[in-house]
């Protein structure tokens, strides 16, 4: 029979729990009154949150809930009864095979208290930094763990402001208007410490209790890092837990909730296939009528006819509830990609028109000074234009051959891995990595001594990628987190030097794609551009015009630009001691190496399935050892070019 409203929580409910607890299995407990509590597993810590029915405390919450061990409870007084009772049982289970055990309780500070300060030289008003009051009881106990939540909460900052961080050991180490949950003698009894963490309520109007979500998620991500620094401090200086990092002390199993919105948004994504429909169809056409008027006129570009309707698309999109995730790492992410998916198919919708550039600069940024100085100090080290000698080339059946030869390696190792190479006959050249599918353009010609490189940058990065990460419980990691181009694109380019093929002729093509998109952007016609390329940076005609196109394709997509700068994230990265291994996980963006990181340490994630091929083979292996803090892509095409000689 359901508990009422006013049912206190029963002795069979808390030992139950406490069993479980016992056992380290996770418990999802409904509480009367709307109450829950959720322990992930045996961990040394309880977060709780007590709703104060005398006033309105939109948000607060939230801080409780990002946890892997809270407990959300009601309190009005004729239904918590009880309430003590199971928080010292959970303190008592839990130092009993811990050795001890912390308690800390947050609430949300007077909304009348927080400053409503003016400039004053402007009488503008002055927005309010975040704050938090750490009250404990006399001396500060724990001393390490207090310590280092004072010195976490301080380092957030909002609106460009640092948090202000107060340690009172005089105060109340609990809400005003509720009773203590554990007494100083219970404390000393059960082997636990209570903490009270009182969060000034900057992220809601005061007057009408409503929420200013981009504040509060910003907040509330910075909490979960501060807390979970603490609890790191409290288990290795208190207790007999030795958890390998403080990201391992957060939640391990995903809720149902979470899944769900994922699965979701996955299945968005794949509804349309983003780069294949903004891919002319008449490209080998509009090539000879270009070459025809003397490539003079712009060419007139034919695109594949939507197969879905863009609105409805926004509209299934915008029913996800993302906002509903009270995980700050896995919300962050889920919102990132649901807004990116959106602005891809509002460019879906713009193909062929002006609006489309906006929005593939929302997407895929445009060209900083920095890439483009760095793409013209490559064209003039390679002034020549040469191209790799296309001695005996592989035409598309003969590279598909080669590729499922590749993928048939992978199979040995996981048959889930069912990648195919298919030559499409509505694709005149090229290769395009999408849908767990390598696709082959007809007339597709490769020079020999490339194929190798291809096939790392295709098979062993694009495909090993898609199906590892179609192997991880979120399926976003196969389809791509938000951004991922260009972290996938630097990797994939990455594996064409490991294998030794980044030639210079390709080193060439990535900076002109640069020098390419820059040239677009700035608003000079398709012709201009493509007369650039051939006159001062000496590409063949052909070849301009094929780059030039992959630019100005769909109204303006700045997408070819993130190779070269991939490639430098990639060094970077690998020069600060990057271990490249999380970032075969699945498909992500450079942003996403600290949430990865963050989601393996806790569980979340599971290694990658598979590894690239090439990261078995000796010589790959040591091109990646030399590479150190102080490579440059310069250095690489310097390192390929004496190959080449």
């Amino acid at each position: 029979m359901p508990k009422t409203f006013h049912e206190p929580i029963s002795t069979s409910l808390i030992e139950e729990a406490c069993a479980r607890l016992a056992d380290s299995k996770r418990v999802r407990q409904p509480l009367p009154g709307g109450g829950s509590l959720n322990i992930d597993r045996l961990l040394p810590f309880l977060c709780i949150y007590r709703r104060n029915p005398a006033r309105r405390d939109e948000g607060t919450e939230t801080f409780v809930a990002a946890e892997a061990s809270y407990l959300l409870a009601p309190g009005d007084a004729p239904i918590r009864g009880g309430l003590k009772k199971l928080v010292q049982r959970i303190a008592q289970t839990s130092a009993e095979r811990l050795g001890s055990f912390l308690i800390l309780e947050v609430w949300a500070g007077d909304d009348r208290d927080v400053p409503r300060d003016v400039d004053g030289a402007t009488g503008e008003p002055l927005l309010p930094r975040p704050a938090f009051r750490i009250l404990t009881r006399r001396p500060h106990r724990p001393e390490g763990t207090v310590a280092t939540l004072e010195f976490a909460l301080q380092r957030i900052k909002l609106h460009g402001q640092a948090a202000q961080v107060e340690i009172n050991q005089h105060a109340r180490n609990h809400p005003a208007g509720m009773t203590q949950l554990v007494s100083e003698a219970d404390e000393r009894q059960l082997g636990c410490y209570v903490l009270g963490l009182e969060v000034r309520p900057i992220y809601r109007d005061p007057k009408t209790g409503e929420v200013y979500d981009r504040v509060l998620r910003s907040l509330s991500r910075g909490v979960a890092r501060s807390l979970k620094k603490a609890f790191f401090a409290f288990a290795l200086h208190r207790t007999t837990v030795r958890p390998q990092h403080y990201f391992s002390l957060g939640r391990r199993s995903l809720p149902q909730q979470v899944l769900t919105i994922d699965r979701q948004l996955a299945e968005v994504s794949g509804q349309f296939k983003f780069l294949l429909l903004v891919t002319p169809v008449n490209a080998e056409r509009s090539w000879r009528e270009f070459a025809e008027s003397g490539y003079a006129k712009q060419p007139v570009l034919q695109y594949r006819p939507l197969d879905t309707d863009p609105l409805l698309l926004k509209r299934r999109l915008m029913k996800v509830p993302t906002e509903r995730v009270d995980d700050p790492t896995l919300a962050h992410v889920l919102r990132q990609t649901q807004d990116e998916l959106d602005r891809q198919i509002t460019m879906l919708g713009d193909i062929g028109t002006r609006r489309f550039l906006p929005g593939s600069l929302q997407v895929f940024g445009g060209v900083e000074p920095a890439l483009l100085k760095l793409a013209g100090e490559i064209l003039t080290r390679l002034p020549d234009g040469k191209t790799d000698v296309a001695d005996a080339p592989l035409d598309a059946k003969a590279f598909a051959r080669r590729a499922n030869r590749e993928i048939k390696h992978y199979q040995t190792q996981a048959p889930s891995f069912a990648a195919k190479a298919i030559v499409r006959d509505d694709m005149y050249s090229g290769l395009l990595s999408t849908g767990g599918n390598l696709l082959i353009g007809r007339e597709t010609s490769i020079a020999a001594r490339r194929g190798e490189a291809l096939l790392q940058h295709e098979v062993g990065t694009h495909l090993v990628t898609y199906y590892n990460g179609a192997a991880q419980p979120l399926r976003l990691l196969r389809v791509g987190l938000a951004g991922y181009d260009g972290l996938q694109e630097g990797l994939a380019v990455l594996s064409e030097y490991l294998v030794g093929g980044l030639s210079g002729a390709r080193m060439r093509t990535l900076a002109a794609r640069v020098v390419a998109t820059d040239s677009m952007i700035r608003g000079e016609p398709f012709a201009s551009t493509f007369s650039q390329l051939v006159e001062q940076h000496g590409f063949e005609q052909r070849s301009a015009y094929t780059i030039v196109l992959r630019v100005y394709r769909g109204g303006g997509l700045t997408k070819d630009a993130v190779y070269l700068r991939g490639l430098v994230e990639i060094l970077e990265y690998i020069g600060k001691g990057g271990d490249l291994s999380p970032l075969f996980v699945g498909k992500l963006a450079a942003d996403h190496i600290p949430v990865v990181r963050e989601l393996l340490l806790r569980g979340v994630l599971r290694e990658p399935l598979l590894r690239p091929r090439y990261m078995e083979d000796a010589a790959c292996v040591g091109r990646l050892e030399r590479l150190d803090s102080h490579s440059t892509v310069l250095d690489l095409l310097a390192g390929q070019s004496k190959k080449e000689d």
